[in-house]
């Protein structure tokens, strides 16, 4: 079955057939290590090889595409020992945009992130690993965005490819997922209170939780030497 692309007019081709790509590399759907073939993409997304090619070389610039001298171009592994460093910097990012929260956030937005958890909740009894991944990125975008820093919000936004890879594999057990909603209650509770401290300690807590995950689960993810 092809997977034809919605073609935007407001947006060029090559930008379109990127997106779709980086979106498929970020969630699993194109593999890690997998080959990517121009002709056979282009065949799936019924666009030619010129704006395959572009976004190609573009994923290649960003990381998320590795080319292999006489063999082409694959998707990047996963590399713990990048992600490792990334959450290094995010725990403390996580943690200054939870305090920045609890003082700025709006009864609106506290609404928002309640529900997020409320539904999260859902999700878990689902059993919808999708919808705990979409999830999790609403509830931390949410709280950077009540931040009101917008350099928070634009460091954040760097690093998200590096770790959405990984939350797709995190999420997808339900005693983990059902750690991060008692965490996520924990930050929604100490932000609600508006305790600064409280909501930079849960914050804090919650990324160097998952950074523990990755240590344990280091063994399934390519490691960079």
């Amino acid at each position: 079955m092809n997977d034809f692309l919605p073609l935007e007019n407001y947006k060029p081709l090559r930008d379109v057939v990127f997106d779709y790509m980086k979106d498929a590399i970020i969630t699993g759907k194109l593999k890690p290590g997998e080959r990517l073939m121009e002709v056979q993409l282009a065949e799936k997304l019924g666009v030619s090889r010129t704006p395959v090619r572009e976004a190609i070389r573009k994923l290649e610039l960003e990381g998320l595409v590795v080319m292999v001298p006489r063999k082409g171009a694959y998707v990047a592994d996963l590399d713990a020992k990048d992600l490792l460093n990334v959450l290094e910097v995010r725990s403390s990012l996580e943690g200054l945009a939870a305090s920045l929260a609890a003082e700025r956030i709006t009864d609106e937005e506290i609404d928002k992130l309640k529900k997020i958890v409320e539904e999260f909740q859902k999700k878990i009894e689902e059993g919808d690993n999708e919808g705990l991944v979409k999830l999790d990125k609403e509830f931390h975008d949410l709280i950077f965005t009540a931040s009101r820093n917008d350099k928070l919000i634009q460091i954040m936004n760097n690093l998200q490819e590096h770790v959405h890879r990984f939350r797709v594999k995190y999420i997808n057990e339900e005693k983990k997922a059902k750690k991060i909603h008692q965490e996520h209650k924990k930050i929604t509770e100490a932000i609600e209170a508006r305790d600064t401290d409280a909501a930079r300690r849960w914050a804090e807590k919650h990324i160097r939780n998952f950074q523990t995950e990755v240590v344990k689960d280091i063994k399934y993810f390519s490691y960079k030497e």
